[in-house]
């Protein structure tokens, strides 16, 4: 009875974390209407994540649904990238939180440049200098994502992983953390875009 009580306050606590977050990152363009994903690990083999139709500004308890790594009939209703999540939980130990972003001028950024070599004091301190994945083929993007983008955090040692003409796909512990660099990052390219211009 306690743990089931504590895992209902733990839920609690996560929907109401991920929801202050989604509403934030919507204002700031970074997901938006049906795009990005958000998700928190609840315990091993298990986490919670929004659901296909999720609308960020208004993210509810009944956009959000818990998977368990053994997939069943929820799946059909989670995100699109709940094989990515499910990927980085298995395989990183870090990882408590998870956020799939496209913010439009990190993303703009990224189909001109294969580095991003931030500019500004607060990108050059805080995230540094960050390799532009390049996906290849969208075509089959989703069949293979699910392990490089895990592999891809095993071997660079970081926590972002920006894509090309794709997104941001983040994890940390702390979920504040997370939203903060993807911040500090989206600013940086901004500048960057503007000082191109």
């Amino acid at each position: 009875m306690a743990t089931l009580l504590w895992e209902n306050s733990l839920e609690k606590y996560l929907t109401k974390e991920l929801q202050a977050v989604s509403l934030s990152m919507f204002r700031k363009n970074f997901i938006g209407i049906f795009h990005g994903s958000l998700s928190a690990k609840t315990a091993e083999g298990k986490f919670i994540i929004n659901k296909r139709e999720s609308i960020f500004d208004k993210l509810n308890k009944s956009d959000l649904i818990e998977l368990y790594s053994k997939k069943d009939y929820r799946w059909n209703l989670a995100s699109i990238d709940a094989d990515i999540h499910l990927g980085i939980y298995q395989n990183i130990s870090e990882a408590k939180y998870i956020a799939y972003t496209m913010p439009p001028f990190t993303t703009a950024y990224t189909l001109k440049h294969e580095k991003i070599i931030p500019k500004d004091y607060f990108a050059y301190t805080k995230i540094g200098e960050i390799l532009v994945y390049d996906p290849g083929d969208f075509d089959d993007w989703y069949e293979r994502a699910e392990v490089e983008v895990y592999r891809y955090f095993q071997t660079h040692n970081t926590n972002l992983m920006v894509i090309k003409g794709y997104g941001v796909i983040s994890f940390d512990r702390d979920l504040i953390q997370m939203v903060k660099k993807i911040a500090i990052l989206e600013n940086s390219c901004k500048l960057l875009n503007l000082s191109i211009s």
